[in-house]
């Protein structure tokens, strides 16, 4: 049962003022969204009318879906000297979109005898699915249309459904299959869609790309959803007396998404395939039209673009021998095999020795994605590697036009030039294709077709510590990089310890490892590119090394100076650490936790009382060696209830006083004397603006004077301190001095570390 469609009158009013009727077409209702069932690619092709004020127009018309569109014209061989703009309708959301200009600067037949049936025609347009039109073309000084080309028509490409990805896909919400016109009359102006008729058998012509803005980097780098890439591309025909043996290639022929994976209907190209003798340079182009398309779309728009070079230009053929899309997908182009030299028509006046890849979008404004540069120096690299041409080097092409290209270099037809094996479309002829974005681009491509890998550097070797200049390990690294040229062109990555391959790694890897014998060696990477190139990181000096650090100085406290608690008494811990290679930090595990730099011998703690403490600490070198030692240490506190006493000593009680207690005296020659067994000790006061003086004798000697005087009233200090190299029984005495005007001497007692 068909789904139909009827015809109202609308009217539209025109720039100039006059009204124009038009012909809107309801689309019916019930479209299903399972799925869509198989559909050929067709062109329908609309009449252009004059107007009063000089232009040439289609009204805003409701037709059957398309998804491309371009504006052609009687004779391949006129040019165009004018503006062709089109405006088109959401088939989703029944939008119209602004006005958007067509590219009609389009490379002029090479042969025009052979062209006498194929149309001029601007470059074809993606603008996705769509049910409506309207189009204006201006001559160039705005004022007449005598200069316009006859025949002028817009071509409307439905590209079908061919795939079975694109199958699976939901009908457009606005489709309108079978739709029959006759089921109501049509209003003046009104315009009726017509099949196409088949392509001139033997049109054979070269299209102009243009340029414009880019995809955006974020475009994913996986193949487009609407056909898979598959090696085995359209089979090549058996060599004949004009059909070439294929020849190996010096690189791998990259993933190619072949004609029948695309859904070329192959009946509108029935010509035979032609042959150049080689490929010498490869031209970059872009398609023009949209950025903004999805890559399971792409099959589609090759299929658009096939459908409008043969059945509007009438070209024998996709102009291009290989397509690109923003993802990165290669589709293949004109038919004849992949790995054979096929006849293109892509670059004006330089066909005959090359090869065309254009990328899907417009690269003006905005460069190709890193996926699509990828793809382009991939399949570059591949043909050009079939004839041993070095994709960095430049060649001599011989003219087949007479012209001037885009930067008003002059070429005579039969002269040879100079060219870069991989060219900008705007190298050999007069347009912005590839785009300047792109064409920018194009020395990168040419870098990572050609090789040697660029942008080479290790980013890290894991395993070992890096001190100055050297690297350290226990033996077992593993070293990582980066390049900035993609995987998919280098073959190969080499682990190089002294120079010699020590381990390897796919050229898709980042990282490889390897075990190092005890000693001092070197260390690089070597990338080897498809094109057997190879590039080499700087060498690291790396050591590896099984020596543990030592501690010559083991975990030590000794008392210090400050506030001392029953439950934290100020130490200072000390040690020395020590390596043969290189050390790097020290560390504290027990009883607390804390960090040090290498050459850091000492830390003020503080120790909880009359408990035994283990301080543990670990040294580390930059190989990873480590190292640890430990001690145990009890610090007591001696009430000066304990000591021995000489002279008058009042009792003072208050909580601020070490277990609430403390003495005090003020008569000269007073004395405390304390007796234990220690490496360490500390006299506790408690000192005030009034607080006098005391000596201190150590095992009898004389060793400080000490003054307790302080402006702010203070309890608990630790005031003064002496450490031995080890421990043994001591005396310490304090006696009074009797300082004139403040004599009191106010002590908590003695800390002692066992």
């Amino acid at each position: 049962m068909k789904r139909r469609a009827w015809l109202t009158v609308g009217a539209v009013v025109l720039g100039g003022g006059g009204v124009v009727t038009y012909a809107v077409a309801s689309p019916s209702l019930g479209h299903g969204t399972e799925g869509q069932a198989k559909r050929p690619v067709k062109v329908y092709d609309l009449a252009l009318k004059s107007t009063a004020d000089g232009k040439r127009e289609l009204p805003r018309t409701e037709t059957k879906q398309f998804s491309m569109l371009g504006v052609s014209w009687t004779g391949a061989t006129k040019r165009l000297h004018g503006t062709a703009q089109v405006r088109t309708r959401d088939a989703g959301t029944g939008k119209w979109t602004g006005w958007q200009d067509l590219e009609a600067n389009v490379d002029p037949l090479e042969d025009p005898e052979a062209g006498a049936d194929a149309r001029g025609a601007s470059e074809p347009l993606w603008v996705g699915p769509s049910d409506g039109v309207e189009v204006q073309v201006v001559h160039k000084d705005g004022s007449t249309s005598s200069g316009l080309p006859k025949g002028l028509q817009v071509n409307l490409v439905d590209p079908g459904v061919a795939t079975a990805a694109e199958q699976k896909q939901a009908e457009p919400a606005a489709f309108v299959a079978d739709v029959t016109p006759s089921d109501s009359a049509s209003p003046t102006d009104s315009v009726t869609p017509t099949d196409s008729a088949s392509p001139s058998d033997s049109a054979t012509a070269s299209p102009t790309d243009s340029a414009s803005a880019s995809p955006s980097d974020s475009a994913s780098a996986s193949a487009s959803a609407s056909a898979s890439p598959s090696t085995s591309t359209s089979a090549s025909p058996s060599p004949t007396a004009t059909t070439p043996t294929a020849p190996p290639s010096t690189v791998p022929e990259p993933p190619i998404v072949s004609r029948s994976g695309w859904g070329a209907d192959e009946s509108l190209s029935p010509d035979p395939s032609e042959y150049n003798a080689d490929v010498k340079a490869v031209f970059v182009h872009h398609t023009d039209g949209t950025n903004d398309y999805s890559c399971s779309d792409s099959a589609a728009i090759v299929r658009g673009i096939y459908a409008y070079h043969t059945q509007t230009n009438g070209w024998n053929d996709i102009g291009y021998n290989f397509l690109v899309d923003k993802c990165g997908t290669i589709f293949e182009g004109r038919k004849g095999g992949v790995d054979l030299p096929v006849l293109g028509a892509h670059t004006y006046g330089w066909n005959r020795e090359s090869a065309g890849i254009a990328v899907l979008g417009d690269y003006t404004t905005t460069g190709a994605t890193n996926a699509a540069l990828e793809s382009v120096a991939r399949i570059a690299a591949w043909k050009l590697g079939q004839y041993n041409a070095d994709p960095s080097t430049t060649v001599q092409l011989k003219a087949g036009a007479t012209q001037t290209n885009y930067f008003g270099t002059s070429f005579t037809a039969g002269s040879s030039y100079t060219f870069n094996r991989i060219s900008g479309h705007r190298d050999g002829y007069n347009t912005q294709c590839p785009g300047s974005s792109l064409y920018a681009q194009l020395p990168t491509v040419r870098a990572w077709a050609s090789g040697p890998v660029q942008g080479l550097k290790v980013t890290s070797l894991s395993g070992a510590g890096l001190s100055g200049s050297t690297y350290y390990t226990k033996g077992a690294v593993t070293a990582k990089w980066s390049t900035t040229t993609p995987g998919s062109l280098i073959s190969k990555f080499e682990l190089l310890v002294d120079g010699k391959v020590a381990a390897t790694a796919s050229g898709t890897s980042t990282s490889v490892g390897a075990t190092l014998a005890p000693g001092t060696h070197t260390v690089a990477v070597r990338a080897v590119h498809q094109s057997g190139k190879t590039a080499t990181t700087a060498a690291l000096n790396v050591v590896a090394e099984t020596t543990a650090p030592t501690f010559t100085t083991a975990p030590k406290l000794s008392l210090r100076t400050g506030t001392v608690n029953t439950t934290a008494v100020p130490v200072t811990l000390g040690w020395k650490a020590a390596d043969n290679a290189a050390l790097k930090s020290v560390s504290l595990l027990t009883p607390t936790t804390a960090s040090f730099g290498p050459t850091t011998t000492g830390s003020s703690r503080t120790a909880n009382s009359g408990t035994a403490s283990t301080w543990s600490m670990k040294a580390y070198d930059y190989a990873g060696n480590t190292g640890t030692s430990s001690a145990s240490f009890t610090p007591v506190i001696l009430q000066e209830t304990s000591a021995v006493k000489s002279g008058t000593w009042t009792a003072r009680s208050s909580t601020s006083y070490l277990g609430g207690k403390s003495y005090s005296s003020g008569s000269k020659g007073a004395s405390l004397s304390w007796t234990f067994t220690g490496r360490s000790a500390s006299w506790v006061v408690s000192r005030a603006s009034t607080s006098g003086q005391a000596y201190v004798y150590v095992d009898g000697v004389k060793v400080s004077t000490v003054d307790l005087m302080s402006s702010t009233t203070q309890y608990r200090q630790a005031i003064w301190t002496k450490t031995w190299s080890s421990s043994a029984k001591h005396t310490v005495k304090i006696v009074v001095v009797g300082t004139s005007g403040r004599p009191t001497v106010t002590t908590d007692g003695l800390v002692y570390i066992k």
